[in-house]
């Protein structure tokens, strides 16, 4: 594809010309498979189709689009961020990729020494203890030599536990009293809660704006249309989820859902305008942080984990969403977690009636140890997995944290995205950003090319899950694909040659047979680069436009 230069364009943020004309490209839409443009009516997708037929609008366009080649797809959706915390990584300190526990505290101390004023709480993410040569965390007084004193939170990279200074320690009263309080070490459970919760209530709103500001332009860049954030008690807070809800009215980004995981939080998520009662409703921790809940237990600990809620619980929580006509979701990553969510649910559909919970498709997040029985359940209550590929490519594979958390049969066993999608189980993709980035061609590498085989999905498959996915989840059917009619959330991509990509070699060869019918995407094999967003539009505004983009307006 030739890099061409643009003349002017329309504001960013601002509303676009009343009809643009994209032509000259690969659209990817299930319309026409061998589309190759588009006409967009202000908010709404209007003709997909060829450019032979495009030139009967080319005449009364406001805007033509020349693609010269570029792909045109739906605008992703990641339907699991913490916004706030990902724009904290973003612009502070970001620890993921440290490779040894010297290094993290060299950040640390360079991070304190660069800070403009000082004063206030320094936060930062990403440390992950598994693969340092040392092995461990910093000690207490480790921390508080390379923090010179400083009031610091880090949390771990699956945010379920933290370091924390000894000056952030005596802001939070009543902390050493709460389960999960360390005094020299990394703190878990109710005493993690507390110190977040301190930590976060320090940022001035200013410091919030920036952070949320940052990541929705990041996920504009990256081509996301749509942000699930999930909110809650013990994750953020009410003025958070406001705050980020109200930035997101502005429409200079993507748009964003907000969820809030409070047990019985219902009237507090329709007060703050959620699209659920769900999200990180927190049934048990993560497996890194040993928090995860599990029938046996860990290969590396003599214990099976924490369990935050009972099947009671969430048996009372889905029964009054429902009868609230809201949606309902639970954070859930062990199997002993999982099956407390569906002994609940499954009582909840005893109670208001079994239709009334399957018809809004509450979610479970993670979801990642689950067996055939799990799946089967799944189906059979209409649940909605929200899964992140990108923790199989994290902490996945022989010699990553899964298999010394869990050992490899265990580890083996996690994260079934094909199994899933056989049960008929309704899959949406999304980072669990800040934990692994904002990513989405990654998230779907990921997906299509799971550490164990026998777990991996076609690339169109997991496409679908990051877009189409992400709407059926919040009950958009009609959303997240380029058709007549749909919303006009669309990203433009500068790509290689389009291909089928699918775990079976004989699938892949039929499918890019022209006669299939079947759209090609970028190849997404380990090692070839991903492609690179050129616009993200979002209900018709350019929300993103790269600095250096290769197609033209005319």
């Amino acid at each position: 594809m030739t890099e061409r230069t643009l003349p002017p364009c329309p504001p960013l943020g601002r509303r676009g010309p009343r009809t643009v004309l994209l032509r000259g490209g690969a659209v990817y839409s299930p319309a026409d498979p061998f589309a190759t443009a588009m006409l967009v009516e202000g908010e709404h997708i209007a003709w997909v189709g060829s450019d032979g037929a495009a030139e009967a609008y080319a005449g009364t366009a406001d805007e033509i689009v020349e693609l010269d080649g570029a792909l045109v797809t739906p605008a992703f959706v990641d339907a699991h961020v913490h916004a706030t915390s990902t724009g904290l990584a973003l612009t502070g300190l970001d620890l993921t990729g440290s490779p040894s526990l010297a290094a993290a505290l060299a950040a640390l101390t360079a991070f304190v020494d660069a800070r403009s004023e000082p004063g206030g709480v320094l936060i930062g993410h990403g440390w992950d203890e598994t693969g340092w040569p040392e092995g461990r965390p910093p000690t207490l007084a480790e921390l508080d030599a390379a923090a010179r004193g400083a009031a610091v939170y880090l949390s771990r990279t699956d945010v379920h536990s933290a370091l924390a200074t000894t000056a952030l320690r005596t802001f939070a009263q009543g902390l050493a009293e709460l389960p999960g309080y360390a005094a020299e070490g990394p703190l878990t459970k109710d005493a993690h809660h507390a110190v977040r919760q301190t930590a976060l209530a320090h940022l001035t709103a200013e410091q919030r704006r920036r952070a949320q500001r940052a990541t929705l332009a990041r996920a504009a860049e990256l081509g996301i249309g749509a942000l699930h954030e999930c909110a809650g008690p013990e994750i953020s807070s009410e003025q958070d989820l406001a705050a980020l809800l109200a930035l997101a009215a502005e429409g200079e980004g993507p748009e964003v859902f907000g969820y809030w995981g409070e047990l019985g939080g219902v009237e507090t998520a329709r007060r703050l305008g959620a699209v659920g009662a769900g999200g990180d409703l927190f049934v048990d921790g993560a497996l890194g942080s040993h928090t995860a809940c599990l029938h046996t237990a860990y290969a590396d600990a003599d214990h099976t984990g924490t369990a935050y809620l009972t099947a009671e619980q969430v048996a009372d929580h889905v029964a009054a969403c429902t009868e609230a006509g809201l949606q309902a979701g639970f954070h859930a990553i062990g199997d002993a977690a999982v099956a407390a969510v569906i002994e609940g649910v499954r009582a909840a559909g005893e109670r208001v009636g079994a239709d009334r919970v399957r018809a809004l498709r509450h979610r479970v997040e993670h979801a990642e140890a689950l067996d055939d029985k799990a799946i089967a359940a799944f189906a059979e209550l209409g649940l909605t997995a929200s899964v992140q590929p990108a923790f199989d490519a994290t902490w996945g594979g022989p010699d990553g944290m899964y298999v010394q958390r869990l050992g490899a049969e265990r580890a083996a066993a996690l994260n079934p995205f094909a199994a899933l999608l056989r049960a008929g189980v309704p899959l949406a993709f999304g980072s669990d950003a800040p934990v692994t980035p904002l990513d989405p061609w990654g998230t779907i590498r990921a997906a299509a090319f799971h550490r164990t085989p026998e777990h991996r999905i076609s690339v169109r498959a997991a496409f679908t899950a990051h877009t189409r996915g992400g709407w059926r989840a919040i009950g958009r059917d009609q959303d997240g694909v380029l058709v007549p009619g749909a919303v006009a959330s669309y990203a433009i991509w500068a790509a290689d040659e389009l291909v089928v990509q699918a775990p079976d070699d004989r699938v892949a060869g039929w499918s890019t047979d022209p006669r299939s019918g079947t759209p090609g995407l970028p190849d997404l094999t380990p090692g070839h680069p991903l492609p690179t967003c050129l616009r993200t539009i979002v209900r018709g505004r350019t929300v993103h436009l790269a600095a250096e983009e290769a197609v033209r307006t005319a």
